[in-house]
């Protein structure tokens, strides 16, 4: 499976954002797809996820009640949805696939960098 993700950019405390990840291709042992960040000087940490076919995602306790994970199956693309974006999400996310759930870490795409300045 193949991931490129896109729609970072530089935003102010409070803004919104959303992310795409553009998909294809799939292996028999892919199951479900993901959001990770690594913020500077930190190590890759999953934000949400989401089961191949869709549903009701997972997401991080920091992320829970700000960030939305969904898929549109048709466009083939993943989307996290940003809101009331802080500081602390300043990072490079990536967008993943996987076997499991909690943490979708087989495949990799090119991360896109999101900035939030205070």
């Amino acid at each position: 499976v193949q991931l490129q993700a896109f729609g970072g950019g530089l935003v102010q405390t409070g803004d919104s954002l959303r992310l795409s990840c553009a998909t294809s291709g799939r292996t028999k042992d892919v199951h479900a797809l993901g959001w990770f960040r690594q913020a500077p000087g930190k190590e890759r940490e999953r934000v949400a996820s989401i089961a191949w076919l869709g549903g009701v995602g997972a997401y991080s306790n920091d992320a829970k009640g700000r960030f939305t994970i969904s898929r549109d199956k048709d466009k083939k693309t993943l989307y996290l949805q940003m809101t009331s974006l802080k500081p602390e999400d300043t990072g490079v996310y990536y967008c993943a696939a996987g076997r499991n759930l909690a943490s979708p870490t087989d495949y990799w795409g090119k991360g896109t960098q999101v900035t939030v300045s205070s």
